[in-house]
C-alpha cells in the first residue's frame, strides 16, 4: 500500500541520515560546513531601460564560451510593476531569456518577447541551443505548457507540446518543469509541478485519479515522443515535483524531487539507479566538470520541511556527502530557516550564480546573485 511505502521511505532517509558523512559539519543547518563562495554581488547582471527584475528558476552555462544563460519573468513579482495587476510574460512582452558575461553581467543576447506565459527551466545543449519550459498556460488556452528550443541567436527551432493545453500522453505536458538534452539528442522533460502541495496519501490518490503528472518525458531529438516513467508519489522512480534535471560525466539522470527532498538517479533509459538524501528541499541542480554536485534549497520551512535551512549544498558525485554549503537569506516568514533562490549555476572559475525565485526575490532585490570566493 502507498502509505506503507511512505513510511518506509521515511524509515529509510532516517537511519541514512543518521550516519552519513559531511566535512564535520551539519547538513541541516550547514553549521560547521565551509562556504566557499561567501561573497553575494545581489542585483546581478545589467538591467535593460524601462525594466524591472522579476523572479525566476532557472539559469545555465553555455558550454561553448562559458558564459551565462539566464530568464526573468517579465518583471513578476519585481516591486512596483507587481502591484498593477497580474505580471507575467503574457501580459508584460518583453524579451525574458538572457545571455550575460559571466565576468561582467553585460547582456550579450536578449530574446523570447511574446512566446511565454511564464518560463521555468533552462538549458543549453552542446551545440549551444537554448531550451525553456513553460509551465502554465495562459487565460485563453492559446500559450504555455510548452518546451521550446532556440538557437543562440534567438530564432526559435522546435516546440514540444500542445500550446496552452493540459494532459498526460506523449502529445501534451501538465506543468513541464525542466528540460536537458543527453550527448545523443535525447530531449527528457521533467513534469508536474503540484505533487510537491500533495502531503496525504489521498491527496496523492486523488492528484493521480485528476490526471496530474510527477513523470520524466523521454522524446528523440526530432521531438518525437519516446517513452515516460513514474506518477505522484514516494517510492523511487515516483515523484512529487520533480523541479530540475541533470546528466553527469557517467550518463546519468539526476533528478530534483523537490517534495519528497531528495535526488533520484537513473539511466537514460529510466532505470532506477541510486538516490542522495543530503541535500534539502532542491529546486535546482547543477553538476561541474569536475564532478561536484551543487542543489539549492529554497522552500524549506516550518511547514513542509522542519529544521533545513534553505541554501546551497555542495558534495561529491559519488558520495551522499555535504562538503560546502552558500547559506541563504534570513526571512522573516521562515524564521531560522531562511530562504534561498531556486536555480543555481557554476561557472569554470567556481562562481555560482543563483536564480532568485518568488520567496527570495524580495530580499535579494534582484533575479541573479553572484556568489564568489572573494
Amino acid at each position: 500500500m502507498l502509505i506503507d511505502r511512505i513510511r518506509w521511505a521515511a524509515l529509510v532517509t532516517f537511519v541514512f541520515l543518521a550516519g552519513c558523512g559531511s566535512v564535520g559539519g551539519n547538513i541541516i543547518t550547514g553549521e560547521g560546513i565551509p562556504n566557499p563562495n561567501p561573497v553575494a554581488a545581489n542585483q546581478w547582471g545589467e538591467l535593460p531601460a524601462g525594466r524591472v527584475w522579476g523572479h525566476t528558476a532557472g539559469i545555465d552555462i553555455d558550454p561553448t564560451d562559458g558564459h551565462i544563460w539566464a530568464y526573468e519573468r517579465c518583471s513578476a513579482g519585481g516591486g512596483s510593476r507587481a502591484g498593477e495587476g497580474p505580471v507575467n510574460c503574457d501580459t508584460v512582452s518583453v524579451d525574458p531569456i538572457f545571455k550575460f558575461d559571466r565576468h561582467t553581467g553585460e547582456v550579450l543576447a536578449n530574446f523570447g518577447a511574446g512566446l511565454f506565459m511564464t518560463p521555468h527551466g533552462i538549458h543549453v545543449d552542446h551545440d549551444g541551443n537554448v531550451w525553456v519550459t513553460d509551465f502554465v498556460n495562459n487565460a485563453d488556452g492559446t500559450k504555455g505548457q510548452q518546451v521550446h528550443k532556440f538557437s543562440p541567436a534567438g530564432e526559435l527551432l522546435m516546440s514540444l507540446g500542445t500550446p496552452g493545453q493540459t494532459g498526460n500522453d506523449g502529445a501534451y505536458f501538465y506543468q513541464p518543469n525542466d528540460v536537458i538534452v543527453a550527448a545523443d539528442g535525447s530531449i527528457f522533460v521533467s513534469d508536474g509541478h503540484g505533487g510537491q502541495g500533495m502531503t496525504t496519501v489521498a491527496a496523492l490518490e486523488a492528484g493521480r485519479e485528476a490526471g496530474r503528472t510527477g513523470r520524466i518525458m523521454k522524446f528523440a531529438a526530432d521531438g518525437t515522443f519516446i517513452k515516460q516513467w513514474g506518477q505522484l508519489g514516494t517510492a523511487h522512480g515516483e515523484f512529487r515535483t520533480p523541479h530540475a534535471m541533470e546528466i553527469d560525466s557517467q550518463g546519468r539522470l539526476w533528478v530534483a524531487d523537490r517534495g519528497n527532498h531528495r535526488l533520484e538517479i537513473f539511466d537514460l533509459e529510466g532505470n532506477y539507479l541510486e538516490s542522495r538524501y543530503s541535500y534539502g528541499r532542491i529546486s535546482g541542480i547543477f553538476i561541474t566538470d569536475d564532478d561536484m554536485v551543487y542543489a539549492i534549497d529554497s522552500e524549506s520551512g516550518p511547514i513542509n520541511h522542519i529544521n533545513w535551512i534553505a541554501g546551497v549544498r555542495i558534495g561529491p558525485l559519488n558520495e551522499d556527502r555535504i562538503v560546502g554549503f552558500i547559506p541563504g537569506y534570513p526571512v522573516e516568514s521562515r524564521g531560522y530557516q531562511s530562504t534561498a533562490g531556486e536555480g543555481v549555476a557554476v561557472d569554470a572559475d567556481g562562481t555560482v550564480f543563483v536564480a532568485e525565485g518568488p520567496s527570495s526575490i524580495p530580499t535579494a532585490k534582484g533575479s541573479f546573485t553572484r556568489y564568489s570566493a572573494d
